[in-house]
């Protein structure tokens, strides 16, 4: 069995998210530009995790943040079930590396506050809430403020926060980055947890090899700046399954080869880089 299909066409016909021939240019001003983006083309397929990965500075975060109507493509479009993304949205949640809970709301007030800014009746976002507090593991935490929780519950927050929303996309940028090694590992099988319990479809930027493989039901490699879709990598060796234990994974046959494999594009990427 091999570890992983390569994907070198895509179909857009059924697809949630459709990033189609995407570039981006940023201006440095006196006429001056820079490519950050060229030609970008993926889909993102219902209930799907979706890892983009890449090396330092091929623009990971700047798709993400198109993904999110934050920057408007150059080039190209994005489509969201069809229609095209022209800005931030609610059917787009985006959760980031950095802390965003609201120092001064408790765990339940920093959930809550989307919705009781959207409208929700107060009896609902208050059921929603417990919902979201115990598909994240903090129960007993309700009335706890950021300044008590540690670094992972306080991205638990920020993503129980989001998924409250009930987006129909949720978009990642390094959302453990800032973690310990066993606080992440936790948090990864988290998200495979809600994942599985949520359907939600997530699209998740990292740089980190191993994070990728377990997570994703599919990896957008990127290329080095610009960045391009350089492969689109499906790990075949997982079956089409979703695992809770990160441990079982990386035990499974085919994980390693992924892993030497996705390593030496990015040492090919690197390379390319440094001339």
């Amino acid at each position: 069995m091999s570890a992983a299909q390569h994907i070198n066409t895509i179909d857009a016909s059924s697809a949630k998210m459709v990033v189609d021939g995407v570039s981006k240019r940023f201006s440095l001003g006196k006429g001056r530009e820079i490519q950050a983006i060229a030609e970008a083309t993926f889909t993102v397929e219902e209930n799907e995790i979706c890892t983009i990965l890449g090396s330092s500075g091929c623009g990971k975060s700047t798709v993400l943040r198109m993904m999110a109507g934050l920057e408007t493509p150059t080039t190209g479009e994005l489509r969201l079930d069809g229609h095209v993304i022209a800005g931030p949205d609610r059917e787009r949640g985006m959760v980031f590396q950095a802390y965003t809970s609201f120092d001064w709301l408790t765990v339940r007030g920093n959930v809550e506050y989307g919705m009781r800014i959207n409208g929700v009746p107060k009896q609902e976002r208050r059921a929603r809430t417990q919902e979201f507090i115990k598909l994240v593991h903090l129960e007993g935490f309700e009335d706890a403020y950021p300044s008590q929780l540690s670094g992972g519950m306080k991205q638990r927050v920020a993503i129980a926060r989001t998924l409250a929303n009930d987006p129909a996309l949720l978009l990642m940028d390094e959302p453990f980055g800032a973690l310990d090694a066993e606080t992440r590992w936790h948090m990864q099988e988290l998200l495979v947890d809600i994942a599985e319990t949520a359907n939600t479809t997530m699209v998740m930027v990292t740089h980190d090899i191993e994070e990728a493989i377990y997570l994703g039901d599919k990896i957008v490699f990127m290329s080095s700046h610009p960045g391009r879709v350089h492969e689109i990598i499906v790990p075949e060796f997982k079956q089409g399954k979703r695992y809770v234990s990160k441990e079982q994974v990386l035990g499974l046959d085919g994980y390693g080869d992924l892993e030497k494999y996705i390593m030496r594009l990015m040492q090919e990427q690197g390379s390319k880089d440094e001339r």
